[in-house]
């Protein structure tokens, strides 16, 4: 038999899967970590335990699980968490710990002395993208003023995959989808490292070396190899972002098609006919060369209902207080009796782009439940997932199809819901591991084991969540647009207090 190896990094859990090349899984394993907030508005990992210590780990665990040979395994792809920040020494080390992506809005005073000084025309016209809390530019320059002997002894800046990648292979290499969030250090056109929009940055040489996630980075060293349980030899990929692979786990290959990941965030990906520009989403370069996507991405999805499990269920048991809570929700009426929740706990990401965001649960009377305000928590997930697709619709980028993947697609109510208020029907694949399965793919396609078309055999639609609208949610959409607007003055203002 012939194996590829995926695993991925996420945001709360490491999750590994061995497959064949029918796209049979003969093992999957995970271990869970924690999202570091040292205070409010950062979020790090650390990068040792986090990511390297969660790879070798699951590795070893689908090595042992399966029986398998290592040398069945023809090739690995790793994704992670990203864009992250973490600089590294000479020889590899982290100084610090890693940066995570949008939700970590540190840099928000060099978003804006950056875009000041280049000029938002410039940035999006050069990188594609305005520069906000997701950029890592932005994120390398509060580094070097604020960390300024972590800096000086900074040899590279990696991202969470490029960590992994060195690691197995010694290796410095980064895929271009990646990199497009480096802005403004990488030309969209010329996708290439670039330093005349900002010299005062980082030296390019401390970039990683540009690939196609297709391509071959490196092979498994001796080190690693005693690490992991690996294959001296074993080729890996330069692998991607844990949306994007998650995204090829299911299908999302032609232009139309888009990706909605239920995860900690909920991110959406799109492809592309051309490169689509415009300052409330992100683009980049899609995993092979010559294509397009564009991306937006909320900043809390599945974080916030495990905070609301945590903190508003403690007398329920965690192993099952979620469908427990959907059950409550059930109870309560499309739009929650009245209440309306801005689920903007971490700032928010597309498409206003607003560090200071916060939640807010607005209506309350005597007579509401905790069902309808778990309701009104998914439904404000899926009206921050609503702005989105009316972004993307106002920018005639409506998908032709919606492809739904992640964890939360096991809650049939934050489906029906989101289906509900965009409007949108979703297919939901058979298979919903996510970033893993879609890595070991990659990892198939990057040795010529498979074609791209193989992955509507490997993970073939199972279900259809059709959209059914509603009148209420259509009003109570308008009014959730107005409850931001008119309270993110309040909102910065207490950011500025606190």
């Amino acid at each position: 038999m012939t194996y590829t190896l995926g695993i991925d990094i996420g945001t709360y859990e490491t999750k590994g899967v061995l497959v064949d090349l029918s796209g049979k899984v003969h093992a999957q394993a995970s271990r869970g970590h924690k999202m570091q907030v040292p205070q409010p508005g950062w979020a790090e990992h650390d990068a040792e335990s986090d990511w390297w210590g969660d790879f070798v780990f699951v590795c070893r665990s689908l090595l042992d699980q399966s029986g398998i040979d290592a040398g069945e395994i023809k090739a690995v792809a790793c994704s992670a968490i990203g864009p992250c920040m973490l600089p590294v020494d000479a020889q590899g080390a982290p100084l610090m710990n890693g940066v995570l992506y949008g939700v970590d809005g540190r840099a928000e005073a060099e978003v804006r002395a950056l875009t000041e000084r280049i000029g938002e025309a410039t940035i999006i016209a050069r990188c594609g993208n305005a520069l906000t809390s997701q950029s890592v530019g932005p994120k390398i320059l509060w580094l070097k003023r604020q960390r300024p002997e972590i800096y000086a002894e900074t040899a590279h800046i990696l991202t969470s995959t490029s960590f992994l990648v060195q690691r197995l292979t010694g290796e410095v290499v980064i895929d271009h989808y990646t990199a497009a969030n480096f802005s403004p250090l990488y030309d969209v056109t010329t996708q290439a490292w670039v330093d005349d929009l900002a010299d005062d940055i980082l030296p390019l040489d401390k970039l990683p070396r540009l690939l196609w996630s297709n391509e071959i980075a490196g092979h498994i060293t001796q080190g690693a190899a005693k690490q992991t349980g690996l294959a001296v030899g074993t080729p890996v990929t330069a692998g991607t972002i844990d949306a994007a692979a998650e995204a090829l786990s299911v299908g999302v290959d032609r232009p139309g098609d888009m990706m909605m990941m239920y995860g900690s965030t909920i991110f959406i990906i799109l492809r592309t006919e051309r490169r689509v520009s415009d300052s409330r989403i992100w683009y980049a370069p899609w995993l092979f060369e010559g294509e397009h996507a564009s991306m937006a991405g909320l900043a809390t999805s599945g974080t916030l209902t495990h905070w609301f499990r945590d903190q508003m269920a403690r007398d329920l048991d965690p192993d099952t207080a979620f469908p427990a809570l959907a059950a409550e929700a059930g109870t309560s009426p499309p739009g929650a009796n009245g209440l309306l929740m801005l689920p903007y706990f971490s700032g928010e990401r597309t498409p206003i782009h607003d560090v200071h965001a916060k939640g807010a649960l607005f209506g309350l009377n005597l007579t509401h439940t905790r069902g309808d305000i778990y309701r009104a928590l998914i439904e404000g997930i899926a009206h921050g997932t609503r702005h989105v697709t009316d972004t993307f619709a106002e920018l005639g980028q409506s998908p032709a199809r919606l492809l739904a993947v992640g964890g939360g697609t096991k809650n049939a109510l934050w489906l029906q819901a989101t289906s509900d208020i965009t409007g949108i029907d979703q297919i939901v694949c058979d298979k919903t591991v996510g970033a893993s399965y879609g890595d070991a793919f990659l990892a198939a396609l990057a040795v010529g084991l498979v074609g791209r078309e193989d992955i509507s055999i490997w993970n073939p639609a199972a279900q259809v969540i059709s959209a059914q609208p509603s009148p209420v949610y259509d009003k109570a959409h308008g009014l959730f647009r107005r409850l931001y607007e008119q309270t993110k003055d309040i909102a910065a203002e207490l950011s500025h207090d606190t």
